[in-house]
């Protein structure tokens, strides 16, 4: 089903199957059946997204096949759970995620930022959120515009800055953020698997032991770096080499022989597969963790 058009018109498909109205009645259960049914007409459902049951309300919010007349008064609905739900609806126009990308709850506004229906006015508005997390989110978005990425270099927030050095495709925003200040977003370009040979080897010269740790772990060096880093003053960065995945064997070998044993023994027990290493993550589409842990934290920040 496509996207679903923000207005007030009648749905136009053919069929009484579709524009028939179902009578509703019974239980709580029963209307929740009927808001889960793929075959309940369109005008039911309209009609179920002002049902008194939360839960039923959120069923219809989810569905992608929901028309605009039902999901538009559910983006203002008094329970969280339920804007969220249609934040997270494919089918949701850009003028309820417009409306929803600036919802009191934290929770409804990051789920706008997993929602694939988000455009470039949606996201212009996430960069200027005082949400720091909202911007967070942005900054992994692999949809994000050079000019928006542009602008996140510059975010007051380190962590911004981070996750978009550690996420980022864009070689002009990876130079920049190689030269950040802030060893943080240093140690995020240095787990970008989308650096060049030559910002790895000035990585791999990082004055701050974190950002060297974090490039052995995540990305392969050449042999020029693996010689450097292998007698690295830095007891973490031996370590880490010992410990990573992306580092051959020879340089392991060498490990073994580390005058730290903690290091030497550390390459001897390593098993490939072992989950020690350091893997750059996908970005993180923010979900509650649950319905009673959320409500223990509240809801707007």
């Amino acid at each position: 089903m496509g996207k679903q058009q923000d207005v007030g018109e009648p749905d136009h498909q053919s069929g009484s199957d579709t524009t028939a109205h179902r009578p509703i009645g019974g239980g709580a259960d029963a209307r929740l059946a009927l808001a889960q049914d793929p075959t309940t007409p369109q005008m039911t459902l309209i009609d179920l997204a002002s049902d008194p049951s939360p839960v039923v309300r959120k069923a219809v919010a989810a569905r992608a096949d929901a028309p605009a007349q039902a999901l538009r008064p559910l983006t203002r609905d008094h329970d969280r759970q339920v804007r969220e739900a249609v934040a997270r609806n494919p089918s949701t126009s850009l003028a309820n995620l417009m409306r929803l990308v600036k919802d009191a709850d934290r929770w409804v506004r990051w789920a706008v930022a997993a929602n694939p229906a988000c455009d470039e006015s949606i996201r212009r508005v996430m960069s200027e959120a005082s949400d720091k997390e909202l911007r967070g989110l942005l900054a992994e978005s692999r949809e994000l515009e050079p000019e928006l990425a542009a602008k996140l270099t510059d975010d007051v927030s380190p962590e911004v800055r981070e996750r978009l050095a550690t996420h980022t495709h864009d070689p002009d925003v990876i130079t920049t953020l190689l030269a950040d200040r802030t060893a943080r977003v240093r140690k995020g370009v240095a787990r970008n698997p989308r650096t060049t040979a030559e910002q790895r080897s000035a990585l791999a010269a990082d004055p701050v032991v974190d950002v060297r740790v974090a490039l052995v772990r995540a990305v392969e060096l050449g042999e020029a770096d693996l010689a450097r880093l292998v007698d690295d003053r830095a007891v973490q960065v031996r370590l880490a080499m010992a410990t990573s995945e992306v580092v051959p064997s020879h340089i392991r070998q060498t490990l073994t022989r580390d005058s730290d044993e903690m290091v030497a023994s550390a390459a001897r027990d390593f098993r490939p597969g072992s989950g020690t290493s350091s893997a750059v993550r996908a970005p993180r589409i923010a979900h509650r963790p649950s319905a009673a842990g959320a409500g223990r934290r509240g809801g707007a920040s």
